[in-house]
């Protein structure tokens, strides 16, 4: 039984997607038939008021979308429904004229309303309404929304390369996950495919007009003839009868094509926020009372003045007079019971005794903002930087191995108002200032222009950079920056001081923690490590030499069982390291090289390598002149190699790479030394760049 549901709902399932993918195909056959077969009365009575109601639901929906991806069908829909006014057009034309002798209803009765009804039979009327609905269509409506959709879709065209590379900075610095930036590149290509469609669409409306005024001339002209030469009719019966209902034909056409044009206009000009098109208007137009006192007196001056209807004037200043007097009235009670909840209670008469809970222990990791920048880190106030902290420690979790400390926020009145400080166990480690409602433009270095704004660096990794203001946003991503928001400035830095200083936010409770979720799937393997083989404080030093070399530790399973191989004969930390880089090779290497077979890398002149191996095999440290020279050298090495594209990563022989990485990076802190025991043997290794020696 549960089988045979399970066949039904798939098979009803399938009959859905069917039925959606039969409707364009059905909807064009329907249209083309109304243009080729005869059509009764009746049946364009339906059609007519089918056409309204179409109109007056894509109205709506363009005016309760909150942007306008939502209503991404629009550009196809303004298709289909011109296409429908043209063949309803051309069957009420062929009904016109061949039934039009037998009276008012000989079309419908649609058209006959509207022929009759709207415009009290008057053809005269009727005919100057149609054509002031054609001017407002054409002219008004239908213009400016292309120009807006024109200019639309070159703004989007021009700001994608910038939006593209403000999501992959997003990407890097862990605000968001590889899905969402999937679904965010994608709303960036929809956007632009939408504005460039809109742009084109708007056509179908303004040639829709001409042809409607089209269409009215040839059946006034050719009803006058008809009527005339066919049915005997004199030509004043004959131009009253066709006027009227080629004025109703054209009326039950333009109107439906206005309702669209209005849609269009809508939703190409509308802003995006969380907030539809009706809500925007009145929480911007009816917000503030002073626009509402100041309209109620200039009503009722003008209601004041002799020969002015004086009774309309006095209503509409009592009515933006009561509505402004409701809005200072809320504003007072809203302002009076934030007073009251912010007030300070009563001091106690008695002084508490002191206790264990007014220690307050340092926090790992701390975030100190000045009083500007509490709006962001505010809840309250919606502020986005407490989210994109949450995204941060997650992101670190997944690439890095283990959970980040909680972040604890507090605001600090001696920093300037703008500034804010990174702390990790009560010392500052990081910075900055940042400016809630401007834009950083960060330059990547090949930028065509330049900002207007406060010339900064971005804090994370020293690039120049300007803060800038909201309207220059679109200009700064034409021109190649890469734009941010200050939230994300304050998380990125944030992203780039946890990878820092990884390894003294690894505790011994992270450690613990990482063996016990490791102990779900490998108990055995744990138990044999640790406490037998080596103890807790040796395996936190290992990988806490892992995370100093930037050396993800997600891969607990190899560590452990490197250790339980080698560490019943060694329990040195640091050679121990040497032992799991090694089997963590092929993971670093993927690191700098994904992808590639054959790995351009930094490697030591052969007379230098010799020198510091005698060096290492004597005294074991390097003499000071040696050190100096090899800095120098590995600095120069390093300029080139990088300004060539390659990563820098320099590639010695095992005994010297522990070495050369605690000397080399002390001053060069992203250079990458590995041992060659630690490149697998499916990679072909190619040294292009020597330190020491000649190029």
């Amino acid at each position: 039984m549960k089988g045979l549901s399970q066949l039904l709902s798939q098979r009803d399932r399938l009959g859905d997607v069917r039925m959606k993918m039969l409707a364009g195909p059905v909807l064009i056959l329907m249209i083309l038939g109304m243009m080729i077969l005869p059509l009764p009365p009746f049946v364009l009575d339906l059609l007519f008021t089918f056409n309204i109601a179409l109109a007056v639901m894509v109205l709506l929906v363009s005016m309760f979308t909150q942007k306008p991806l939502d209503f991404a069908a629009f550009p196809a829909v303004l298709l289909f429904t011109t296409l429908l006014r043209l063949s309803l057009n051309v069957a009420s034309t062929r009904v016109v004229l061949m039934n039009g002798h037998e009276g008012g209803d000989a079309a419908g009765k649609v058209i006959e309303a509207f022929g009759t009804f709207l415009v009290g039979g008057n053809f005269a009327v009727g005919l100057v309404v149609f054509l002031i609905l054609v001017v407002i269509n054409f002219m008004v409506i239908t213009k400016g929304a292309g120009r807006i959709a024109e200019v639309g879709a070159r703004f989007m065209l021009d700001a994608m390369p910038g939006k593209q590379m403000a999501i992959d900075a997003d990407l890097n610095a862990g605000l968001i996950g590889e899905e969402d930036a999937k679904q965010r590149r994608a709303e960036v290509s929809q956007e632009a495919d939408f504005y460039g469609s809109m742009d084109g669409a708007s056509k179908f409306v303004r040639g829709d007009a001409m042809a409607g005024l089209v269409i009215m001339v040839v059946n006034i002209i050719g009803g006058l003839l008809i009527g005339m030469m066919q049915h005997g009719m004199s030509f004043g019966d004959a131009g009253e009868t066709y006027t009227l209902l080629t004025i109703g034909d054209g009326l039950v056409a333009q109107i439906p094509a206005l309702v669209i044009s209005t849609a269009a206009g809508v939703t190409v000009s509308r802003v995006t926020t969380d907030q539809d098109v009706g809500q925007q208007m009145l929480s911007q137009l009816f917000v503030n009372p002073q626009v509402l006192i100041l309209a109620a007196v200039v009503m009722g001056l003008l209601g004041l003045v002799p020969g002015m209807p004086n009774l309309v004037f006095l209503i509409f200043t009592g009515l933006l007079g009561g509505l402004a007097w409701f809005l200072v009235r809320q504003k007072t009670q809203l302002l009076v019971k934030e007073e009251i909840s912010t007030e300070a209670p009563p001091p106690s008469q008695e002084a508490p005794e002191a206790s264990w809970e007014d220690v307050q222990l340092v926090d790992t990791l701390g975030l100190e903002v000045g009083h500007r920048l509490i709006p962001l880190v505010d809840s309250r106030q919606k502020g986005e930087l407490l989210g994109r902290i949450k995204s941060v420690r997650k992101k670190f979790a997944q690439e890095v191995g283990f959970l980040p400390p909680v972040v604890h926020i507090r605001d600090n009145l001696e920093l300037s108002p703008n500034a804010y400080v990174l702390t990790m166990k009560g010392a500052e480690i990081g910075r900055a200032e940042a400016h809630p409602g401007k834009w950083l433009a960060i330059d990547p270095g090949q930028v065509s222009g330049e900002l207007q704004g406060t010339p900064t660096q971005d804090p994370a990794f020293g690039l120049p950079a300007v803060w800038i203001d909201s309207n220059q946003r679109e200009h700064a991503q034409v021109y190649g920056y890469t734009v941010v928001d200050a939230s994300t400035v304050i998380a990125t830095h944030l992203n780039h001081l946890l990878h820092r200083h990884s390894p003294e936010m690894l505790g011994r409770a992270e450690v613990q923690k990482l063996l016990d979720k490791l102990s779900d799937e490998q108990k055995s393997l744990v138990e044999e490590v640790v406490p037998k083989a080596i103890s807790l404080t040796v395996l936190q030093r290992i990988l806490q030499n892992l995370l100093d070399e930037e050396i993800s530790i997600r891969d607990m399973r190899s560590i452990l069982d490197t250790l339980a191989e080698y560490a019943p004969q060694q329990q040195d930390a640091n050679e121990l390291t040497a032992l799991v880089r090694v089997a963590l090779g092929r993971a670093i290497t993927q690191q700098w090289f994904a992808g590639q077979e054959t790995l351009n890398v930094m490697g030591l002149d052969a007379q230098l390598e010799q020198v510091l191996l005698q060096a290492m095999n004597g005294s074991g440290a390097l003499e000071p002149g040696l050190a100096d020279t090899l800095m120098t050298q590995a600095e120069q090495a390093l300029e080139r190699h990088e300004s060539a594209g390659e990563p820098p990563v320099l590639v010695v022989q095992h005994s010297l790479r522990a070495v050369l990485a605690r000397f080399l990076r002390r001053r060069l802190r992203h250079l990458v030394v590995m041992s060659q025991a630690e490149i697998p043997d499916d990679r072909t290794l190619r040294v292009i760049t020597l330190v020491g020696g000649r190029q």
